[in-house]
């Protein structure tokens, strides 16, 4: 932003991410589901304009085991081991 470029929203993010998952340097990527990809970038999209709107601070990244969280929007996609 400082450089002169303009907010990126969430469906240009998310256009970038199907070229990410299926580029060579992030195979990674193809690895987890899209659906809690695609709220990640929601919820960036969403903490970068309340950022550039002054309702927030700049967006930080967060500790990785503190407060994780996913969401998955179809319930008939997932698998609970009940038993474990």
């Amino acid at each position: 932003h400082e450089a002169g470029n303009k907010f990126i929203g969430y469906v240009a993010m998310a256009k970038q991410l199907t070229g990410w998952r299926n580029g060579p340097d992030t195979p990674w990527l193809k690895d987890a589901p899209c659906h809690p990809l695609q709220h990640a970038l929601k919820d960036l999209e969403r903490a970068y304009k309340n950022f550039f709107e002054k309702r927030a601070d700049f967006p930080s990244f967060k500790r990785k085991g503190c407060g994780d969280t996913l969401r998955y929007p179809d319930p008939k996609q997932i698998k609970l081991d009940e038993a474990n």
